[in-house]
């Protein structure tokens, strides 16, 4: 709307603009008001404060056209400030090379994070010389990534000196409705201020019409200056029969009917203008970067101004809409062939942007066109590189509506819904597949995939998702051409490719030898049809005992080149990466693009992204970002109904309880995992839920019941073929046996597997199974030799939990066999590693080593700080035996803050039960110096 609805009223939201204009420090706001209210007005009055405050003003306008092209909106907020990029680093520059297009089919798109922090820093770099502030209008119609990374920028600008200042209508859904930005609600005109801006500009209205335009008008700004025009010297009763002009009616329809009565009086040659500028998003008012975005330029439109639908910028002299209801109006007046021959204009005009014209050739072409297709397929790519799996969605269902043959259509299709069903849109990519009318369409592999994704993730169904996706393999590569002559004839490799990963994916989960080796004897058959990466797969995700090793190099092969890759096949070398424990390097990119991915690419590969950062940081002891991922992971996966992964996040935030001491809170995890997975037959659940058991049951000392856990995983001596867990849990087994007394047990899986050859699996494998061979050495030189090996190998830091219950477990024999000052060397490294990383019980159990062995105790604090006034009095009343109900109604706090209280002062302790509280609080009084007189008492 620009400046043509002068400002009249609003002292309140002028109060705050001023305030917000003129105050050093670095803020954004968010104006949310109906069509037509004055936002845009209420924009150009800060934006004028700005100026006279000495700030540069950088405009930008959201327009529908662009709503589903991946950085169109940031793109023309920040073209204005692309020389200031030249003085960023690197990697800053290569993330922005996402928002101006310069980032090729190697390149990384970035995340969320990585280019919130990227465009921060080009804003930071800009505002040197002179304070910005941006100004965004519309922000309604602003693209997905365009918006998140505005909310990520508008909520970091605390000590900047940047201010955003944003508007949306409050009558269309919004991306930045969840923003959490601050936000000043701009309403109506009051009735007395509607008069006076009516009789200011219309003095001469007869009392009818100006009753009349008030009444229609509802205090809307817009409608006050635009309706008297439109009323003016007609008769209520002829004004009121109008069907656009019923006293019901909104004021936005009011405004929509009278532009296009202005419209429809236009020459034709000047409504095409207006068309193909509506059509490109040419935006409305000041701030629209026409030139720099290179959008159509409407000419000879002059006729348009004076009938009050364009406006021409100072600036640039360019034509540009009045308010975007003119915009709308336009495109909604012309006919199809008229939008059709505006899009094959601007498909020309854009002929070198390949997003673009892919957009306006979708729209612009009717019957089936191949080169068409072909283009809108490559622009899918391109946006499901940069992040848009959503709307690579929409491309390939326009490609598969274009194709001239029946087959290329099926296979655009089952591309469609293949990146919906890795988008979390289950639901959208079924109806994307019964729109294929061929006569297998529902025995078809874009089907089978469909259904298989939503069984499997949605459902947890294994067996069934297996025979399905089996069989789709078996339809795809029957009766085709002599694989020895040539073994890609008669079907698409790329689809094949997808099939066997979800039929492996389901393998994994199951964690059943009988589907396992089904999958393994169908593989067989295939022959050469069977790419490496699939070869990869088979062998890491199904038993790495029997199959991981030698497949380490292939791995760290394929993945020198992840910004190349898409998104699912990242996910899916880093799931074996796991698996063989070389999972950190690759790290970095799955931090970079999960944002990305988790808000506007394929959804479900984000989440399995988050699974594996989730693990490696437990991994290398970040235990605390671990939890923080964990907690998002699950929040996702219950927001997509991915009841799957919600349950493998519950049982990786088990294990990380189990280890931290949390033992209560894991159990609890355990049993809800435990409750859902075993009677689905998902067995890489269920063993995660008794390796969590296991570990919890050691975290308590429990020794019996962490042996039992464990064997129900796999039994002494042996690794449960195809069970997942069963190399991981060596520890928790050969510990467990050792204090248990089942010493014949525990030195029988540590020489099975050594005997398995699982220290050429994987590092971490070689580090357990020599620490296991230590704690089970039949002589003091043996176990030393194996403890040297285990600690001397090249990765053992970067598992510091495995690595102190090693120290610890050899502190114990050494103090045994040879006193307790050689044991110190290796017990007090543990303790410290175990406080480092915040696993209580075997901090305290370690320290207990130490004070046997004669070493001065420490206050449990030095993990964390001292107790406060408040913690020691819920801790006396926990150590003098009195239930939390008992203790709130002592201390006047709800039973579960006392839970709380217990929550933070057991970790600092160094326990985990009440049963410890007295022993410890005397411990810490012991250990604490006598207070000096003449300080105050701490509270």
């Amino acid at each position: 709307m620009g400046s043509a609805v002068p400002l009249l009223g609003r002292d309140s939201e002028r109060e705050q603009l001023a305030e917000f204009a003129r105050s050093v420090e670095g803020r954004t706001l968010l104006l949310r008001g109906e069509t037509g209210v004055g936002k845009s007005t209420l924009l150009d009055y800060a934006a004028d404060l700005a100026v006279r405050e000495g700030r540069l003003v950088v405009r930008a306008t959201g327009v529908e056209a662009e709503s589903e092209l991946p950085y169109a909106g940031l793109h023309q907020l920040l073209y204005p400030l692309l020389p200031h990029t030249a003085g960023l680093e690197h990697n800053s520059r290569a993330a922005l090379d996402a928002v101006f297009g310069h980032t090729g089919a190697g390149g990384t798109p970035p995340s969320l994070m990585t280019l919130g922090i990227a465009v921060l820093g080009l804003l930071s770099s800009a505002s040197v010389e002179q304070p910005l502030f941006l100004v965004l209008d519309d922000g309604q119609w602003l693209d997905d990534s365009s918006a998140a990374v505005c909310g990520f920028v508008g909520r970091r600008l605390t000590g900047s000196r940047l201010k955003l200042l944003l508007a949306v209508r409050s009558d269309i859904a919004s991306p930045f409705d969840t923003a959490a930005l601050p936000e000043l609600a701009v309403g109506t005109l009051t009735d007395e201020d509607a008069a006076l801006l009516l009789d200011g500009h219309y003095p001469a209205l007869d009392r009818q019409s100006r009753r009349l335009v008030l009444d229609q008008a509802q205090g809307n700004p817009l409608a006050l200056l635009e309706l008297p025009g439109h009323t003016a010297g007609r008769h209520p009763e002829r004004a009121a029969a109008d069907p656009q002009a019923l006293r019901g009616a909104s004021p936005s329809r009011r405004l929509q009917y009278l532009y296009g009565t202005r419209i429809a009086a236009l020459d034709a040659a000047v409504r095409a203008e207006l068309l193909k500028g509506a059509l490109d998003g040419v935006a409305a008012g000041p701030g629209d970067a026409a030139g720099p975005a290179g959008r159509y330029r409407m000419r000879d439109a002059d006729e348009a101004v004076a009938r009050g639908l364009l406006v021409i910028e100072p600036a640039t002299g360019e034509f540009a809409f009045r308010h975007p209801l003119v915009r709308s109006s336009v495109v909604q007046l012309a006919t199809p062939n008229q939008r059709r021959e505006a899009h094959r204009t601007l498909a020309l005009l854009h002929r070198d942007n390949l997003e673009r014209r892919a957009a306006h050739l979708a729209e612009a072409t009717l019957d089936p066109d191949e080169e068409v297709a072909r283009v809108l397929e490559a622009a899918a790519e391109s946006a499901t590189r940069r992040g848009g799996a959503l709307t690579a969605v929409t491309w390939l269902t326009r490609a598969a509506e274009l194709s001239e043959h029946p087959a290329e259509r099926s296979r655009r299709l089952g591309d469609a819904a293949f990146i919906a069903g890795h988008a979390a849109r289950l639901g959208h990519a079924r109806r994307i597949l019964r729109a294929d009318p061929g006569p297998d369409a529902d025995r078809s592999p874009a089907a089978a995939l469909a259904s298989g994704y939503q069984a499997l993730y949605q459902d947890g169904d294994v067996r069934s998702t297996h025979r399905q996706i089996a069989a789709a393999v078996e339809r795809l590569v029957g009766g085709t051409a002599d694989s020895a002559a040539d073994p890609t004839a008669g079907y698409d490799p790329e689809v094949l490719d997808r099939l066997l990963a979800l039929l492996l994916a389901t393998s994994q989960f199951a964690a059943d030898r009988t589907l396992w080796e089904r999958t393994h004897a169908l593989l067989a058959t295939l022959g050469e049809r069977v790419g490496e990466r699939a070869r990869i797969y088979s062998a890491t995700w199904s038993d790495v005992v029997r199959h991981g090793a030698g497949w380490t190099a292939p791995v760290e092969r394929a993945a020198a080149d992840l910004p190349g890759q898409e998104p699912w096949d990242v996910a899916r070398l880093a799931v074996s990466a796991y698996h063989l424990d070389v999972l950190s390097p690759l790290r970095p990119h799955l931090q970079r693009v999960v944002s990305r991915e988790l808000e506007t690419g394929a959804v479900s590969t984000g989440m399995v992204m988050l699974h594996l950062i989730m693990l490696d940081q437990m991994a290398v002891g970040e235990w605390e970002a671990a939890e923080r991922t964990g907690r998002r992971a699950l929040l996702r996966s219950d927001e997509h109904g991915h009841e799957l992964f919600a349950q493998q996040t519950r049982a990786y935030l088990a294990q990380l309880a189990a280890m931290r001491g949390q033992t209560a809170t894991a159990r609890e995890l355990q049993a809800v995992v435990d409750a859902w997975a075993r009677p689905r037959g998902i067995g890489f659940l269920t063993q995660l839920a008794d390796a969590a058991g296991t570990t919890a049951a050691l975290s308590d000392g429990d020794y019996e019941g962490a042996y039992l856990q464990a064997i129900g995983i796999t039994a002494p001596g042996a690794f449960q073929p195809y069970a997942h867990q069963a190399s991981r849990t060596l520890l928790d087994l050969v510990e467990a046996a050792v204090h248990s007394g089942r010493t014949a047990q525990a030195r029988a899986h540590a020489l099975a597997a050594r005997e398995a050859g699982l220290p050429a699996v994987s590092p971490r494998l070689s580090l357990v199974t020599h620490g296991a061979l230590a704690m089970t050495a039949e002589d003091e030189d043996e176990a030393a030799g194996a403890y040297a090996h285990a600690v001397s190998h090249p990765a053992a830091a970067h598992f510091p939990f495995e690595l102190a219950r090693i120290r610890l477990a050899h502190g114990i024999r050494v103090r045994r066999a040879r006193g307790a000052t050689v044991a110190r060397e290796f017990l007090a490294p543990a303790a410290d590693s175990f406080e480092r990383l915040g696993a209580v019980a075997w901090a305290a159990r370690a320290r207990a080593e130490l004070r046997v062995g004669g070493v001065p105790t420490r206050p449990a604090a030095r993990t964390a700080s001292l107790l406060t006034w408040q913690e020691r009095r819920i801790a006396d009343l926990a150590a003098g035996g009195l239930t939390n109900k008992e203790i709130g109604e002592q201390t006047r706090l709800s039973p579960r803050t006392v839970s709380a209280h217990l929550y933070r002062i057991f970790p600092k302790l160094g326990i985990t039960t009440r049963a410890a509280l007295r022993d410890a609080l005397t411990g810490l009084d012991e250990a604490s110096p006598a207070p000096d007189p003449g300080l105050p008492e701490r509270c």
